[in-house]
């Protein structure tokens, strides 16, 4: 099924909640941890540095825009919203604001509450 979608993502990799917009090249190297409430587009990169252990650690609720290659020994922290064709090689630890660019920076505070929408926010109470 990953060959048919242009896949390449390892088991375990991703928390609950992933949300893969549409099919598309999509690598993630195996030492990377992502947390609950991704939603992540095609032509993606996820990786490591050459030492092959050294991948990124990212929190809940990162939305990864098409194009945007993340790479290295870093950390992005919950509710980061990742611009399309961006290129994440340090870590962002403040929650919820917007990066993007080549190489990416902070371009605003407004994070991921209007672009992700999780299954606990349809639970009528």
């Amino acid at each position: 099924m990953s060959v048919h979608l242009g896949f390449s993502i390892p088991i375990n990799v991703f928390g609950p909640g992933l949300s893969i917009a549409h099919r598309g090249t999509v690598v993630v190297n195996k030492n990377v941890t992502v947390g609950e409430n991704c939603r992540i587009h095609a032509c993606t990169n996820i990786g490591s540095n050459r030492d092959d252990v050294s991948a990124p650690q990212i929190g809940n609720n990162v939305y990864i825009g098409p194009g945007a290659k993340i790479f290295g020994d870093i950390v992005i922290a919950d509710n980061i919203a990742i611009g399309a064709n961006s290129v994440v090689n340090k870590s962002f630890y403040e929650k919820g604001i917007s990066i993007a660019g080549v190489p990416a920076k902070k371009i605003n505070a407004k994070g991921t509450d209007d672009i992700i929408v999780t299954a606990t926010q349809f639970v009528k109470e």
